[in-house]
């Protein structure tokens, strides 16, 4: 890995004690030129560390609170008249940034949500008939609550879709939350972390160019095609794994190899991004459900049924 990121990595876990891996899940996904889901009870520090990594990557960032009364003109922008030029006026919404939190996105209706299906898909917006590219790289975090239902909407499977990967996060370990206890009081708090940018929006562009040069074997692809498939054909799915989830998988394969300072994809990296990949894809038979199965679950009982390429 690369001094920079491993850099970036080091600042941001001072401020998200035992996080490692999903800091790094998100800038493998920010490499991929995916976006990320990010699921976890209140007040475990999702919000803060998509703040964090907004901070040390510099660039424009914006967060949008979602609410029940938001409207797609308060994401995307909307057409105003300017009465003292007498002429329309095109306001641009905060999608037009290069990191847009949106946080607690499952509390606006899908019709609101829907307005993220252009932006995240194809890197622009449509405002009153007009297309407008959005800033390069666009990189959308959206978190929501898990465990409350009222007041909430659920996101729709064509919304999931575009996410690269749904990180979870739970609750911290004794020793993990006792250090964050500790950066609360004065005289035990460590040196804060040095909010100056330390990785920039063009490195990243530069880091998505390299991913070209990550080989894939044949192997690998028959591997992931073979996880793929085997998705579809599990009794204990309604539905499996797309090619869009392979694409996804492959992806994320090369940039978690690349930000591992290597231009060749092993099994292990398809391992370590399968579940991320693909645990908001799938959808489980109502029996499996009542078992207290979960598509983690099913996902690496499938890895372990695979043969795994020498």
């Amino acid at each position: 890995m690369t001094t920079t990121v491993e850099q970036l990595l080091q600042q941001m876990e001072k401020e998200l004690v035992g996080q490692r891996q999903n800091i790094r899940l998100l800038l493998t996904a920010l490499v991929a030129g995916g976006h990320v889901l990010l699921e976890g009870v209140p007040g475990i520090g999702k919000t803060k560390m998509v703040k964090t990594l907004s901070e040390l990557m510099g660039g424009e960032s914006k967060r949008v609170q979602f609410t029940p009364d938001m409207m797609p003109s308060d994401i995307i922008g909307h057409v105003v008249f300017n009465m003292q030029q007498n002429q329309f006026e095109t306001i641009k919404g905060p999608v037009f940034a290069n990191l847009l939190l949106a946080d607690e996105i499952n509390r606006t209706p899908p019709k609101t949500q829907a307005a993220l299906l252009e932006a995240m898909e194809e890197g622009q917006v449509t405002i009153h008939g007009v297309t407008y590219p959005l800033p390069d790289p666009f990189f959308v975090v959206a978190t929501q609550n898990p465990v409350e239902y009222e007041g909430t909407y659920v996101l729709p499977e064509a919304q999931l879709d575009r996410f690269l990967f749904k990180l979870t996060m739970s609750y911290p370990s004794h020793e993990n939350e006792k250090q964050i206890l500790a950066k609360h009081i004065p005289n035990k708090r460590s040196h804060e972390c040095n909010q100056e940018p330390l990785f920039t929006w063009e490195a990243i562009l530069e880091k998505r160019r390299q991913l070209e040069e990550v080989v894939v074997d044949d192997s690998i692809l028959e591997y992931i095609t073979t996880l793929i498939r085997n998705t579809r054909e599990t009794k204990r799915l309604l539905l499996g794994a797309s090619s869009r989830a392979g694409i996804a998988v492959l992806m994320a394969s090369k940039a978690w190899a690349l930000l591992d300072n290597r231009k060749f994809v092993t099994p292990d990296d398809v391992k370590m991004v399968a579940r991320p990949a693909l645990r908001h894809r799938l959808i489980l038979s109502p029996q499996v459900e009542l078992e207290g199965g979960t598509s983690d679950h099913i996902i690496e009982e499938t890895l372990a049924a695979i043969p795994v390429p020498r």
